[in-house]
Formats: C-alpha cells, structure tokens, sequence
C-alpha cells in the first residue's frame, strides 16, 4: 500500500504564526496563554489563547465577510500550500478536508440580534450557518476543483481528517490532500456552556489554568487557532524532489456511543483505539491529548500504564497553548513533526503530575532522537482518535 506522508503545513496559534514562532514555544516551554475579559460578564475575566491578528487580508485580499475561523484557516492553508509546493498538482486532484468543532459560533452570536430583521441582516449571514464555507474557501483561495469536505466531530476533527485524506490517497482518488482544523469559540455561548460543565477553568491566574496530568487542578484554557498539513503519497513526494517531514503510519477513529454530554470513564475505549494505532510500535513519546480535565487525563494515564507501564515516556503541550478544539490534533502533528526534525521532546509545562506519578511525563525538553511520535485526541462527542506518525 502507498505510503502517506507529510510534505508542507502552516499552522495559526496563541503566540505562534509560523513554523519557527511554534519551534520557539515548544522548545522553550513557553506559555502563550493570555487574559480575556468577556464585554458580556465585565467583572469575570478568563485565561484563554488569543490570536492578535485579525487576518482580514490575505496575500494582498480582503476576507472581512468570512468567519475568524474560516480566515485563520485560509492563512494556515496557504502557509501550508506554499511549503509543499501544491501548485505541482492539477487543481481537481487535490482535495481540501477540514474539521472543527465551533465552527462561526461567534460570528453567530455576535450578529444573532441583527438576523430578527431583514435590514440588519448580514449579506454573509448564510455562510456563518453553513459549515462547508469552511472547506469551500480555502479550495477558491488556492484555486482547487478536487473534493471539498468539511467535518464536525469535535476535538477530534482534524484527525479525522487526515484519516479520510490518507483513504482518499490510498484509493488513487486524489493526488494531494490539505487537511486540518480550525475553530475561533472564545464566545460567550461557548465559554459559559463549557462553565455550566464545569469542565473549563475559572482560575484567573494563567500559571494555575489548564493544568495538564494534575489531580490539584481542573478545567482546560479555551484557545483559538488554526492548523493544516499536505498529505501526498510517498513514490510523488520523492519523483518530485519534494522534502518529507514525517509519514503518517496509522489513524485510528472510533465513537463511544454514549449519551449526550458522557464519556467512557474506565478508558476502555480509548485503549483500544491506541493500541490500534500503535499496532506493533513502541514510539519515542506520546504527544498527549492531556488538557486539565481530570477524567480525561486518567484515561491518558490508563491507556500508557495498560500498554508500556512506565517505559515510554509523556508529555503535553496544552499548557503552552491551550486547547484549540477542532484544530488541536493536526496542531500536535505539526509539533510532533518539529520534534522529529530537531530532534526534542516537548515539556509539559505548570505541573508537577499530582496524581500521576506513576507515569513518565516529560517536564523539561528532553533532546534526543525521534523515530515516531503516538497522538491522542478525545471528543466530548464521544470520539477517540489516534495518529502514529514516523520518521520519513
């Protein structure tokens, strides 16, 4: 069977808007998150990652009628584009398939009194409840004709992304895939549903929120952003001289199929989807879908301690971050592909692992060769998906 692998990606995060921004935080073990006061609730202020471009314009054009999420995913895209050279490819030969969880939630919010009158109406206002602008933009900004998909699984969109451009390519269908997620929800409808769960932190100090592998902490930090990658087949990447930055082995996706709002506390589920994944590899680390919610960072635990005890070691970069939703797994691809070129582990960064002792988390960058990298993802819609990816 062809081989997948990975030839360009752009990515737009807290404090990252290119490749050696992200090297820089990840390898440092900076922290990007920052304070947002919400106009609505003036007295409460939250730690989220906040993107400080606006992105309106775009190599020379104006995008103000598209969705913050649509145009942070337009400037990854495009990064993305240009470092695998895409313009190699026919244009109907490339399909774009995007996931995210948001989607324009806040351009819904943020106009939903105006659509109770036809006057105040926006002319964009269709396109804000259409998901599919999402994927359809970016195919019109790149030129591309191929398939457009656009996908809503949750946290685990933009891994299910890559396994259905990895399926498409496998197939002959398609010659190149860009792939990825992108979600703007630093709303209010988004921040006090996540509250009323009590599953995001209401900590207003940013050392204490979004605590990954911590038993003394709890709740996420709500971030923004964007992440994309080009996937080609191995035997074009090479005849075309083109650099490959990693190979993606296996993707694994599956639901749990439980009610609204639960999730599999004992793990079981989310051991198999990794051990899956993995088939017979023991990688280098696992970049960790740990993000300061207890119940899902014991089932990260779980599923190492099941499969490897103490031997393979594990770290997060959510603490640096944030997370992004919809965009978090092709965002850990992106840093686990630096983490294979420069040869790191990433820190986890605020905790000291209260309640995780017994599992090797990596605190401070660890430099050493990297073969292969297991990422994890959850979704409170009940999706578990993992990705091994390896070294070209």
């Amino acid at each position: 069977m062809d081989e997948i692998v990975i030839t360009g990606y752009g990515i737009k995060a807290p404090g990252v808007l290119d490749s050696l921004s992200y090297l820089n935080v990840l390898e440092n073990g900076i922290c990007t998150q920052s304070i947002l006061n919400t106009p609505n609730q003036p007295n409460i202020d939250i730690v989220a990652g906040l993107i400080e471009d606006n992105f309106l314009d775009i190599n020379g054009k104006n995008y103000k009628r598209h969705a913050r999420s649509v145009r942070m995913a337009i400037a990854a895209a495009v990064d993305a584009s240009r470092m695998s050279n895409l313009a190699y490819f026919q244009p109907y030969r490339v399909a774009v398939i995007m996931g995210t969880s948001a989607g324009a939630i806040l351009e819904i919010e943020q106009y939903s009194k105006d659509f109770f009158d036809l006057k105040t109406t926006p002319i964009q206002g269709v396109s804000f409840a259409d998901t599919h602008t999402l994927s359809n933009s970016i195919a019109e900004v790149l030129g591309l004709c191929g398939q457009a998909l656009t996908i809503t699984t949750g946290c685990t969109a933009s891994i299910d992304a890559v396994s259905i451009g990895k399926l498409l390519l496998e197939t002959g269908s398609v010659d190149a895939c860009i792939v990825g997620g992108t979600d703007a929800p630093l709303g209010q409808w988004t921040i006090n549903g996540f509250k009323k769960l009590r599953a995001m932190s209401v900590d207003d100090s940013i050392e204490n929120c979004g605590v990954p592998f911590s038993s003394d902490h709890q709740g996420f930090v709500l971030s923004e952003g964007a992440s994309v990658i080009v996937l080609e087949r191995k035997q074009t990447a090479l005849a075309r001289g083109q650099k490959i930055y990693g190979k993606i082995e296996r993707v694994v996706s599956r639901n749990e199929g439980k009610k609204l709002l639960s999730l599999d506390q004992t793990g079981r589920h989310m051991l198999g989807v990794f051990q899956e994944a993995l088939g017979d590899t023991i990688p280098t680390y696992v970049n960790s879908q740990a993000l300061g919610i207890e119940s899902n960072d014991q089932i990260e635990r779980f599923i190492l301690k099941e499969t490897f005890g103490s031997d393979v070691p594990i770290t997060s970069i959510k603490g640096m971050i944030g997370h992004t939703f919809g965009a978090m797994g092709t965002m850990q691809i992106i840093s686990s592909l630096l983490s294979i070129e420069y040869g790191f582990i990433p820190p986890t960064i605020k905790t000291t692992g209260v309640g995780f002792e017994d599992i090797p988390i990596v605190y401070h960058t660890r430099y050493q060769t990297v073969e292969s990298v297991c990422i994890t993802t959850h979704g409170s819609s009940g999706n578990n998906a993992c990705l091994l990816l390896t070294h070209a």
